[in-house]
């Protein structure tokens, strides 16, 4: 088969969609239709369908692509399960993407829950059985010499965007193994749909380090590296020569780590952030979103942020990010130190977490309660709090959960929360929905409808005392696409807790006040796309302020941003 160089390929079809100029196409018959890329099927015109040796290979009628796209959805819409609509769009995934985008871009609010959480929560549960082409890079501990020529393998050309993940810790459902890879390509599908990045540019790859899933382990078409999961020192060696290598090889690359566990997401973060392009989305991305909601929160209640208090139910890695960000932007409004620390609170498994208590993790001692304020709130040193008395003696006015413990947030809970508070701002974030920690329709009775909800999965609207409460889904793909586009075109070196605050800001001024009256605490992810280039532009902005990202003028951001978004459409096509 003909080799298509992809440099800059993503541009150079961008380049003919606006000048309305055929694209140079070395590709010829059989091998046309087989390409993704470049196939399009039905819509091949006749000139093309002469020029490329496609006459008698596909029917008589030439398509347009808004025909192809309503007949794609006839065919999902015949699908009562919705991991056969996942299986359905994967399908056309591998064999049209022009198409695939088209569909994804022009349905994205009713489609990303099936691209994405929920349901790639089940198709990763099933990846082996339902595998039908392989898509992205896999690597195993045996390829730890050879890594930096199965990048170049993987990718001819200018990749930007990679989305990596080990596959321990998918979405609330942990070790996954190789199934995890759905989470990279789906991850991915959405920079696309949401921000235009041009799919030639990215690249999902799965560590596959291994799994302690026995179940897994047992399973005879099981398609990962069948041994235990890779630990200690060999883990870190690992990740070390896989940063090397991505460095060496894609120079300009943005490397989104991606469903990490715990301990390991953090470290890695804090060990590389610096050192290359890089963030990690269940930390940072998670942290800006919820902060976006917290700010739209506050437009309602009227208050400042340093009026708030936090407590977290999980003190893992998305916990962590968002009580960084949350630290972070009160540090901007220049709260005090001794603020800072009374307004978070962290609950784990064995109840609150303060300096002194055993166990405590190392990574939990970042926001561990100190003695000081221990006193302040009544606590003695000597005693482990549980959920509902930290509750009670710290009062919040913001409740977050990322437990993936689901009912964690009992109906006593709730009560005593909104005792005293007059709008107590309730998120309960775990996905997929099966891991929630409270219903919203029942968080809404316990509050006789005062709260403020948004989840991390998707959920119908409310309805108590006759009043329609719009459940806001606080869906890391408001935020995510638009930084990485703003990385991508600042070229930035790397990627602040700035540039997430600006896109936390920018998300929650895109809720508008009519949204926000349904108590709707962001956009509608039919406005993912107008979102997420409102906060490329911000998130450059920022980059060039904070010398992190190259000069780029007020005059010239937006349409810098605007030229690196890729609409899916079909160019014309002319042999080479």
């Amino acid at each position: 088969m003909t080799t298509v160089q992809t440099a800059g390929l993503g541009a150079r079809i961008q380049e003919a969609l606006h000048a309305g100029a055929p694209f140079e196409l070395p590709l010829y018959g059989p091998e046309l239709l087989k390409n993704p890329a470049f196939n399009k099927d039905a819509a091949f015109t006749e000139e093309e369908r002469d020029a490329f040796g496609l006459r008698g290979q596909l029917p008589s009628r030439v398509a347009t692509i808004e025909e192809q796209v309503r007949l794609e959805l006839e065919h999902l819409n015949r699908k009562a399960d919705d991991l056969e609509k996942y299986i359905g769009l994967s399908a056309l995934h591998d064999r049209n993407e022009t198409l695939f985008y088209r569909v994804l871009v022009e349905n994205i609010e009713a489609l990303m829950p099936i691209v994405y959480t929920p349901v790639v929560g089940r198709a990763c549960q099933e990846f082996s059985h339902i595998l039908r082409r392989y898509r992205g890079l896999w690597i195993t501990p045996q390829d730890v010499d050879r890594m930096p020529q199965m990048l170049r393998d993987a990718r001819s050309g200018d990749v930007r965007l990679i989305v990596v993940t080990d596959n321990e810790r998918i979405l609330g459902l942990g070790d996954q193994g190789a199934g995890g890879m759905g989470i990279p390509i789906g991850k991915l599908a959405l920079y696309t749909a949401g921000a235009g990045i041009h799919p030639s540019m990215t690249l999902p790859i799965s560590l596959d380090v291994g799994t302690d899933n026995e179940k897994l382990l047992h399973d005879p078409v099981y398609m990962g590296y069948r041994q235990p999961r890779l630990r200690g020192e060999e883990y870190d060696a690992f990740i070390e020569a896989f940063v090397q290598a991505v460095h060496d090889t894609f120079p300009k690359v943005v490397l989104q780590w991606e469903d990490f566990k715990q301990h390991n997401a953090i470290a890695i973060l804090d060990r590389y952030r610096h050192r290359i392009t890089s963030f990690n989305d269940d930390i940072e991305g998670t942290a800006s979103v919820v902060v976006a909601g917290i700010f739209a929160a506050l437009r309602v209640l009227k208050k400042p942020l340093v009026d708030q208090r936090f407590v977290f139910l999980g003190a893992g890695a998305s916990g962590t990010g968002i009580a960084r960000l949350i630290r972070a932007q009160m540090q901007t409004e220049a709260a005090p130190p001794d603020v800072i620390r009374r307004a978070i609170a962290q609950v784990d498994s064995k109840g609150l977490t303060f300096l002194g208590r055993e166990p405590l993790d190392e990574d939990k001692r970042e926001f561990a309660m100190q003695p000081d304020v221990l006193r302040d709130y009544g606590f003695e040193e000597a005693r482990r709090y549980d959920f509902e008395t930290v509750i009670r003696q710290v009062k919040p006015t913001v409740l977050i959960g990322t437990s993936a413990t689901p009912g964690a947030f009992t109906e006593s809970v709730i009560r005593e929360m909104a005792k005293h508070v007059k709008r107590p701002v309730i998120l309960p974030l775990s996905n997929p929905t099966s891991k929630v920690e409270a219903q919203p329709a029942d968080i809404m009775a316990w509050t006789e409808g005062r709260a403020l909800v948004a989840t991390g999965s998707p959920f119908d609207p409310v309805v108590y005392k006759g009043r329609k409460h719009v459940i806001g889904q606080a869906n890391n793909a408001f935020i995510f696409p638009g930084v990485g586009l703003g990385a991508i075109v600042t070229e930035a070196r790397e990627i602040t807790d700035g540039m997430f605050l600006a896109a936390a800001r920018a998300a929650a001024e895109e809720v508008s006040a009519a949204r926000l009256s349904t108590g709707s605490l962001y956009p509608s992810q039919s406005d993912l796309r107008r979102v997420s280039r409102r906060i490329a532009v911000d998130v450059a902005r920022e980059a060039r302020e904070s010398g992190f990202g190259r000069y780029i003028s007020d005059d010239e951001i937006d349409a810098a941003v605007d030229e690196a978004m890729w609409y899916p459409d079909y160019p014309q096509y002319r042999p080479v």
